[in-house]
């Protein structure tokens, strides 16, 4: 005879199947889960490290500001240190130019003729003289125009004085002073 099976299989079977599936649903959604989990972990531990290394370089780069900083400090006291000492080596190059022009200037004055004043500013010299005439002014301008230390004599005031009873000529005269070719030669 045949067998005929009056239970309900087929609602046993779909019962199982939807406990299979249940389960292996519930199981999908475990694995997703543990596998978002584990991502976010990692993911954050990548962001954690990252973290880490941009406190590193940031603390890096502060120090290394400071170190231009103090850098560009000491670059500037150099800058100030060669200019002092270019100052001070020009200061002793020019100690024998100033006795040499005061010697020339000493050479280049005629008799008559006597200085009230003078006064260097950079290569400008201006004096103020007494001479004895308008001759003496005129040859003393001759002799600095002809001196390899003097150039452009220029009178810029001519005034007549009376010193205890004599008559002179008070002067104003500028003149350049040029440094020779020759330091040792003498102009005159």
């Amino acid at each position: 005879m045949a067998k005929i099976n009056l239970l309900p299989w087929r609602e046993e079977l779909r019962e199982l199947r939807k406990k299979v599936f249940f389960g292996i649903f519930c199981g999908a959604i475990l694995l997703a889960l543990v596998t978002l989990f584990i991502i976010d972990r990692f993911i954050n531990s990548a962001i954690n490290t990252q973290q880490i290394r941009n406190q590193y370089l940031n603390n890096e780069i502060t120090q290394l500001e400071k170190k231009i900083v103090a850098i560009k400090d000491i670059k500037a006291k150099k800058i100030l240190l060669l200019e002092r000492m270019d100052v001070i080596k020009g200061l002793q190059g020019n100690r024998s130019v100033i006795v040499q022009v005061f010697d020339q200037l000493a050479r280049v004055v005629p008799e008559g003729i006597y200085f009230k004043t003078l006064k260097i500013e950079g290569d400008l010299i201006s004096l103020v003289g007494i001479a004895e005439s308008n001759n003496r002014v005129a040859a003393l301008m001759r002799q600095l125009d002809a001196s390899q230390w003097f150039t452009n004599p220029n009178l810029t005031a001519v005034r007549k004085v009376n010193d205890e009873g004599e008559r002179l000529n008070e002067f104003d005269l500028n003149f350049i002073k040029v440094k020779p070719n020759n330091e040792g030669e003498s102009s005159l």
